[in-house]
């Protein structure tokens, strides 16, 4: 391995170590590895052009605004009115506060676009409703938890933004239709396990709701539904782009949140903002080092060698898919998901379309992958979230964790070895 591979791999791994935030690690173990090959002078300038240029990008606009949207959807009341419509759909069924969980948890974290905003709104009203009515408390963040990354499927989606630029371009357009089916069936996939588990631990049967209670929690919930419709229906129909919609999201946001539903006032909106502003630039900053940082491994060659590494241990694209997606989960476990994204799309994406998979299909195979570690120790953001809101410890609810894992896993290899589920929509959408 080249040395200045070396140095990179040791310095970010070092950084890490020293509890740097991982923007910095990346844009220090970058800095090192450029300075091994090349001299000070022209590495600071390509450095700072490779990380200004990273975020030069029209799409990327789209982040701020649903970074803003997703804030504004958190503050706005709308996860009580997703939750009291998910009761009416799945309550009255045996294990039914898991089914509506799961369900508000999808809701939300598709109008959200924020895995953690969604464990955060939903799990902070039902993990106490669901331990009131005798559920175990490991079980209801278990369920919380692992409900709340479907969102990160389902558009609107950060990460799905953030993929298309790492991957050089890919339409998120079609990265967002082609996140319907394996969100919807992880989503139904986690509701069948917790409602297995549901009933042989005789969780109690919610009472069915009256007609007129129904209907009126399907009204209340109509305006939030119809963000999903607007922003995706606005997209495949061809009447604005996606960082467009991300626009219209932010407009229809807040007129749900402060005329409509009236929980957020005029004098909360500055907050909101500052609070949007600094995710943004933390992100972006991110990215600016990222993309560095996917310069100089280009320049070293990594994701050439590292093809012909894998492709000379074994010609079978079924067992280097398998090997990707190991490497993948293990990133996964103390890795954060846009990080993650940002570095490993440029290394694995060549190996991928060498086997002869296309990056619309990695895309959504690696964000499904990269999912399953936000729930995972020891670094799992959306565990410590959860843990924090149910207060409970990781070990306990690590051990609840356990078979959404496995249903979980099954579903990223069915996502894996079955292009169909990603690619079917798009193509038939014309993507």
């Amino acid at each position: 391995m080249d040395n200045a591979v070396v140095l990179l791999v040791a310095t970010f791994l070092a950084c890490l170590a020293l509890s740097v935030p991982i923007a910095v690690s990346i844009g220090v173990a970058t800095m090192v590895a450029m300075l091994v090959t090349i001299p000070l002078g022209p590495a600071v300038t390509t450095a700072a052009l490779r990380m200004a240029t990273g975020i030069d990008s029209f799409a990327l606009l789209a982040i701020p605004f649903f970074i803003l949207s997703g804030r504004l959807i958190s503050e706005g009341g709308m996860a009580r009115r997703l939750i009291d419509f998910a009761k009416v759909l799945v309550g009255g069924f045996a294990g039914g506060l898991a089914y509506v969980n799961v369900l508000a948890s999808m809701f939300f974290g598709t109008i959200s676009g924020s895995a953690v905003a969604a464990t955060s709104a939903v799990g902070g009203f039902m993990i106490p409703s669901m331990e009131d009515e005798g559920y175990e408390r490991e079980y209801s963040v278990a369920v919380t938890m692992t409900g709340s990354v479907t969102g990160l499927l389902i558009p609107p989606s950060n990460v799905l933004i953030v993929y298309s630029l790492a991957s050089g371009g890919v339409s998120i357009a079609a990265l967002f239709v082609a996140g319907y089916v394996p969100g919807i069936l992880l989503g139904l996939a986690l509701m069948l396990v917790g409602g297995i588990m549901a009933a042989r631990r005789r969780y109690p049967v919610a009472g069915r709701p009256h007609l007129a209670e129904g209907i009126r929690a399907f009204f209340h919930a109509i305006p939030s539904l119809l963000l999903i419709v607007i922003v995706m229906g606005g997209i495949v129909a061809g009447i604005f782009t996606a960082t467009e919609a991300s626009a219209v999201a932010v407009v229809y946001s807040l007129v749900l949140a402060v005329p409509v539903y009236g929980e957020v006032r005029l004098r909360d909106l500055p907050e909101i903002l500052l609070k949007s502003a600094e995710t943004t630039a933390i992100v972006m900053f991110l990215i600016a080092t990222s993309t560095a940082l996917s310069w100089i491994l280009s320049y070293e060659n990594v994701p050439q060698d590292l093809a012909a590494f894998l492709l000379s241990l074994t010609e079978s694209r079924v067992v280097i898919l398998l090997l990707i997606n190991l490497l993948l989960l293990a990133v996964g476990t103390f890795m954060d998901i846009t990080p993650a994204v940002l570095i490993f799309t440029p290394i694995f994406l060549p190996v991928a379309e060498q086997l002869g998979i296309s990056p619309l299909h990695f895309g959504i195979m690696m964000v499904l992958n990269l999912c399953i570690g936000l729930c995972t120790p020891p670094v799992g953001s959306i565990l410590f979230v959860g843990c924090g809101i149910g207060r409970t410890t990781v070990p306990r609810t690590t051990q609840a964790l356990l078979p959404f894992y496995a249903v979980m896993v099954l579903v990223l290899f069915l996502v894996v070895y079955l292009p169909w589920l990603t690619e079917g929509l798009p193509r038939l959408l014309g993507y």
